[in-house]
């Protein structure tokens, strides 16, 4: 890879045309009607590429990989860079390296993004996708040289890729006894590295935040690609490497906000409220709630496919991912903090390593969540789909298992009687259970 610059440049433009051709041509055209085809209309094209088979799988590629999607193939991340190469190089501010960025980021597109009904409509697509990739741009612009700024503070799925590239069996490790001796290496000049991601080579731990762009393989004879079994990260570095940013992105992010916001359209409860509220609008003759003129770049506004968003729909649709993320997510930390409880006297640095378990099941969440607009399209194509709850079903339990031997390597990192590692895992089986008591909801259920 490193030898080879050029070419993955070359595919990184590839890319950017391919992205801009599906993410502007279809903005351009009609809706889809019924007659429409999958293999014949761009805008399904489009829509079946960025969220029934780019973005799940791209998640998948993180565990597969690392950030191989980051480093080689992502529009954004070749399009700061490049804006970085002539732009203005300024300091990077200290607000915009703010740890919470992350899950602020995440939670902000996500709930925006139902708003506007990102999955269905190419406008709203534009509009999501295009609105960072033009902030990718202007960020690379003007702040760094030659770096992803934008990468590695403010993208909205930065947090979500970081998180399970710590499973990826594959990462760049430093041999730190190889780093110092190069500096007693006489008359050879080490050309120095440009990390557009801004990771700190010499210090790197694992593989959350490399871009696994492979520019530093062989650095000082110190860089290379190396296996590790997919628990180490997580087990041995996560001890040390872990924040409360990062737990309330898995708790409240990937857990509740993302949940959520799968849920609400399958949801009994959400008609149930909308009817009850309705109701009781109109008996008090409240009407402004029900009316559907809200701008299509606010709330979904789509008459001619008969989708339109009240002021009422909106706001229940905000309320219900907030109220899941709200519910779920408290309900999961108080199980956690139970666990570290358990572990001895309350570490917050231990609650966060308890929590980096969940992992698996988080991230396999969001790509089951996805894969329903996956079975959708295929299901429109009258393709059969039958087996797609056995494949979610197989998908979660193998997750399952992986976040519970997580949590137990993590317990036996703090404590060694094995009385009391099988009681901490008794409040995070509960929590495991309860994720997947929300998914056995909508895929089995409603």
């Amino acid at each position: 890879m490193r030898r080879n610059g050029a070419l993955i440049r070359g595919i990184q433009w590839i890319i950017v045309l391919v992205y801009a051709l599906l993410i502007l041509v279809p903005v351009f055209m009609p809706l889809p009607d019924e007659t429409a085809h999958l293999w014949s209309n761009l805008t399904l094209i489009a829509q079946f590429c960025f969220w029934g088979i780019w973005w799940p799988f791209v998640l998948v590629s993180m565990v597969l990989m690392g950030r191989v999607w980051c480093g080689v193939l992502c529009p954004e991340g070749a399009l700061t860079e490049f804006a970085s190469k002539y732009g203005l190089a300024k300091a990077i501010p200290r607000w915009m390296r703010w740890g919470g960025w992350p899950f602020v980021a995440f939670a902000l597109t996500t709930i925006y993004g139902q708003m506007v009904s990102v999955y269905q409509y190419p406008k709203a697509v534009l509009l999501v996708l295009g609105g960072s990739t033009l902030g990718a741009i202007i960020v690379g612009y003007l702040y760094g040289r030659e770096k992803r700024v934008w990468c590695k503070y403010l993208c909205p799925v930065n947090g979500v890729f970081g998180l399970l590239a710590k499973l990826a069996p594959f990462h760049y490790k430093v041999n730190e006894d190889a780093w110092r001796a190069s500096y007693n290496t006489h008359g050879i000049k080490t050309i120095a590295i440009n990390c557009a991601p801004l990771v700190p080579l010499r210090n790197m731990k694992g593989a959350a935040d490399c871009h696994m762009c492979g520019r530093c393989s062989g650095h000082r004879d110190a860089i290379a690609l190396t296996w590790r079994p997919p628990t180490r990260e997580i087990v041995t570095f996560g001890r040390s490497n872990n924040n409360l940013w990062e737990s309330a992105l898995v708790l409240y992010g990937l857990f509740g906000i993302a949940i959520g916001a799968f849920h609400w359209s399958a949801s009994p409860w959400f008609i149930e409220v909308k009817q009850g509220l309705a109701g009781w609008l109109i008996e008090r003759d409240i009407m402004w709630p029900f009316d559907t003129h809200a701008p299509w770049w606010l709330l979904t506004n789509y008459p001619q496919q008969s989708d339109v968003f009240s002021w009422l729909d909106g706001g229940l649709v905000v309320a219900y991912i907030l109220t899941t993320a709200l519910v779920l997510g408290t309900a999961l930390t108080v199980l956690f903090a139970i666990g570290n409880r358990l572990l001895g006297k309350w570490d917050t640095g231990r609650f966060n390593h308890l929590v980096q378990s969940a992992i698996p099941l988080a991230g396999c969440g969001v790509f089951v969540g996805l894969s329903a607009t996956t079975v959708t399209l295929l299901r429109g194509e009258h393709l059969p789909v039958d087996w797609a709850n056995d494949v979610r079903a197989a998908l979660l339990a193998v997750m399952t298992l992986w976040s519970i031997l997580l949590a137990w390597k993590v317990s036996g990192q703090h404590v060694n009687p094995m009385l009391r590692r099988l009681l901490v895992m008794v409040p995070v089986l509960a929590a495991l259970a309860l994720v997947n008591y929300a998914w056995l909801l909508m895929f089995w259920i409603w």
